[in-house]
């Protein structure tokens, strides 16, 4: 406190005696200029009057100390310059002072020299016979000034500086020993200024109540510290930096950390790149609500961001396995999803021959052919329906899936039938090779699987393309290939293909309609039947899914 007095003091004396030193100096500047210019005007009359009655022969009594003195013609030669070779002057008819001059009567103007630190002050007068009489004087500007009193300002300075040390450093001690010498353990035992009497009153009532908001603190602590202990789920509170400030055991089991002594960074217990997003999001301020695999684990994270004076201080992070919820949640749910995304043909089909029915667009005699169709689409909704309803009963451990024997062939067949129209409108031929091989399986499934890679054949296919099936067994395995001329799949995409609602190409599937659910249902098909599904695909050359069935599956 005893510095920053002192700092004070001699900042404010030597604020106070630069400003009126320059204050006082930029007045004489003014008042000296303007002295000047009087006496420019003064002598430049003289010598007018003189001119006038002599001619040159004025110029010849000059004194040395006079002003430099310069005498123009009408057209702007220089005639005579008392500091200079009349013949070597350029031509001045231009100059400010000289057109104001020969037009006013009388002329002013002021240039200064960056080199010289200097201005000159210039004074024309417009004598009868239209010549020009000029008288010019030079002035030091500011900066000349101060530099020509460095010294005796720098003298100055150091006195003041000085003297405001030992009356800051006397005045600085008086006020600060009294203070330093407190007792705040008992504040109202003082013996000190009034002026701060009330002061230490208020410090007596706010350490008392300091003092027992403290004993509350320790205390919710303590109940705090016991309840979180005893939760299940991981608790995690952060500042600002991602220090922990607080956190329980199962957090650190969650984690799969042990908290060091001295690495406080909640980082630092878990390198998942989810983790350590989930923390970046909420210290931005974002609420986050997340699925990752921690350690193993599979948890919902739950960040919230705390705030004090609409800043970001800190989150709260609440950790829970889910890790058996997720599982089955996940099969119940990806699997109807895949499902589900297949009830839109037979719907599309059976609304669409009653529509033409309705509109009356059917003859009679067509009119059975169009129920049968609708009759069979109904049929095949109606399986379908069934069969997610008996995988949902299969999930819950109810009931035992049905298998039949499937002829592949056949199966494939039909599956052509259903695309024919849809191949035609793409220009794309269908092929069909292999002996008719049959398998032991859960046909919906497998219907869907081949149904999927036959249509995206045909939907990502290039006109004049093809879509070829080839069947093959080899011992107990029996192999599906079905291999296409289309645009094939970039080396990047070919690990994303089976992911739910994954597109490799976005534009073009928008044209030809789906959900991008089709090679989900394959791959999560293909794991429920036990089979063993590969693609070689090249971008721009098309691709090839081989399916490997076994012979029960």
């Amino acid at each position: 406190m005893t510095k920053r007095i002192l700092k004070s003091i001699l900042v404010v004396s030597v604020a106070v005696l630069v400003m009126s030193t320059t204050l006082t100096m930029g007045i004489l500047y003014r008042y000296f200029g303007k002295q000047i210019g009087k006496e420019l005007r003064r002598e430049a009359a003289y010598l007018a009057i003189a001119v006038e009655k002599e001619g040159m022969e004025a110029f010849e009594f000059l004194p040395p100390e006079a002003e430099r003195i310069t005498y123009i013609a009408e057209d702007g030669s220089v005639l005579f310059d008392s500091e200079a070779d009349e013949d070597s002057m350029e031509n001045h008819g231009q100059r400010e002072e000289i057109l104001e001059a020969a037009e006013k009567g009388s002329g002013t103007a002021v240039r200064t020299s960056d080199t010289l630190s200097k201005k000159t002050l210039y004074y024309a007068l417009r004598l009868k016979d239209n010549s020009i009489l000029r008288v010019s004087s030079e002035q030091y500007n500011v900066p000349g000034i101060v530099g020509g009193m460095i010294q005796p300002v720098l003298i100055m300075l150091v006195i003041m500086a000085i003297l405001s040390y030992l009356i800051a450093s006397r005045l600085s001690r008086n006020i600060v020993n009294p203070i330093n010498a407190l007792d705040l353990e008992h504040p109202e035992e003082n013996q000190i200024y009034d002026e701060i009497a009330p002061l230490l009153t208020k410090i007596n009532r706010q350490q008392k109540s300091l003092q027992k908001e403290i004993s509350d603190a320790k205390r919710q602590q303590e109940e705090f510290s016991m309840i979180t202990e005893n939760m299940e789920e991981g608790f995690v509170v952060i500042d600002s930096h991602t220090e922990i400030l607080s956190n329980n055991s199962s957090a650190l089991n969650l984690l799969g950390a042990e908290l060091e002594k001295g690495r406080r960074s909640v980082l630092a217990l878990n390198r998942s790149e989810d983790f350590q997003n989930a923390v970046e999001r909420v210290l931005a301020g974002q609420h986050v609500l997340a699925n990752m695999d921690l350690a193993g684990t599979s948890c919902q994270v739950t960040a919230n961001p705390v705030y004090h004076e609409n800043q970001v201080t800190g989150a709260v992070l609440l950790i829970q396995d889910v890790t058996e919820r997720m599982r089955g949640e996940q099969m119940r749910r990806e699997f109807t999803a895949n499902v589900s995304h297949e009830l839109k043909t037979p719907l599309t089909s059976i609304s669409g021959f009653a529509e033409i029915i309705q509109d009356g667009y059917v003859k009679p005699e067509d009119t059975k052919k169009f129920a049968g169709r609708i009759f069979k689409e109904a049929q095949r909704l109606i399986t379908l329906v069934n069969d997610v309803i008996k995988i949902s009963q299969l999930d819950e451990g109810k009931v035992q899936f049905e298998k039949e024997t499937v002829d592949l062939y056949e199966e494939t067949r039909e599956i052509f039938k259903h695309l024919e129209p849809k191949a035609e409108e793409a220009g794309v031929h269908l092929y069909l090779y292999g002996p008719h091989i049959k398998v032991n399986t859960v046909k919906t499934i497998l219907e869907e699987i081949l149904t999927n890679l036959c249509d995206n054949g045909v939907k990502y296919n290039k006109p004049g393309g093809s879509l070829t099936v080839t069947l093959s067994q080899d011992g107990e395995a029996t192999q599906v290939v079905v291999e296409d001329t289309g645009i094939g799949i970039a080396q990047e995409d070919k690990n994303r293909i089976f992911e739910r609602f994954y597109r490799v190409d976005k534009s073009h599937s928008k044209a030809i309609g789906g959900t991008g659910l089709g090679l989900s249902i394959v791959k999560h098909g293909s794991l429920f039947l036990g089979a063993k599904m590969k693609v070689e695909s090249s971008l721009g050359e098309g691709s090839r899914f081989i399916l490997t069935l076994p012979v029960d599956c």
